[in-house]
C-alpha cells in the first residue's frame, strides 16, 4: 500500500478553480443562512480526547437557528444521553456541521468554535410545544460554504427509493452484540412509541 504524504497531493488533484475558493464566506450570508433555515437535518462532527464524532441533528422544522451573521443555536434535543458531542464540544470546541435540504443536490458546510449553555432565555427561545432542550450548542461560524453536489447525485439520495429492506434492526444489533441480554424483537416493537413519547 502506498501511504500518500500531503507533498503527493496537488500532483495528483492540480489545484482548485475558482469557483471552490470563491464560494466560501465567514459569515451567514443572506444565501447561505435561506439554506440552513430550510434545512430539517445536519451531521454535527465534533473532535475530544477519545477522537471524532459524527451526529446526525434533526427537526420538524429547521434543524438550527440563526443567531446573528456570525452565530447558529442548535438545540439538544432528546437523543440515549450518551452526549458524545456535548462532551467533545466542552473539552475541545472545534465543530463541523453539514446541512441537509431534502431534494436539493446541495450540502452547506460549516466549520466554527461551538460552546455549549443551560442559559434559560436562549433555551426557552428553542422551546417546542412547551418543552425545552436541556442545553443549546452555539456555534461561532470561521467558515461556510456549499458542498459540489456530484456525491449526492452519484447517490441518488433523493431518489425515493427504500435501499433499508433486509437491513438488521436496531434490537438485532443490541441483541448479537450482548447475547440476548439487551435488545431483541421486544426493543423494535416498543421503540416507535418509546420515541413518540421523547422526541422533544
Amino acid at each position: 500500500m502506498n501511504w500518500l504524504k500531503e507533498a503527493d497531493l496537488s500532483a495528483i488533484y492540480g489545484e482548485p478553480g475558482p469557483a471552490s475558493l470563491e464560494k466560501v464566506a465567514d459569515h451567514l450570508t443572506p444565501d447561505y443562512e435561506a439554506f440552513i433555515m430550510a434545512s430539517r437535518f445536519c451531521v454535527l462532527t465534533t473532535v475530544g480526547p477519545e477522537g471524532t464524532d459524527g451526529s446526525p441533528r434533526g427537526d420538524d422544522g429547521p434543524v438550527a437557528r440563526v443567531l446573528d451573521p456570525k452565530h447558529l443555536v442548535l438545540p439538544d434535543w432528546r437523543g440515549n444521553d450518551r452526549i458524545d458531542s456535548i462532551r467533545n464540544i466542552v473539552r475541545d470546541g472545534r465543530v463541523s456541521l453539514m446541512f441537509l435540504v431534502r431534494g436539493s443536490g446541495n450540502a452547506i458546510r460549516v466549520n466554527g468554535m461551538a460552546r455549549v449553555t443551560d442559559d434559560a432565555e436562549i433555551r426557552a427561545s428553542c422551546a417546542h410545544e412547551g418543552k425545552e432542550p436541556r442545553t443549546v450548542i452555539v456555534v461561532q461560524v470561521i467558515e461556510i460554504y456549499f458542498q459540489c453536489a456530484r456525491a449526492i447525485i452519484r447517490s441518488g439520495l433523493w431518489g425515493g427509493q427504500d435501499d433499508s429492506a433486509g437491513l438488521p434492526t436496531p434490537g438485532r444489533i443490541l441483541a448479537n452484540l450482548t447475547e440476548g441480554r439487551v435488545g431483541g424483537a421486544a426493543y423494535d416493537a416498543e421503540w416507535p412509541v418509546r420515541a413518540a413519547g421523547t422526541m422533544w
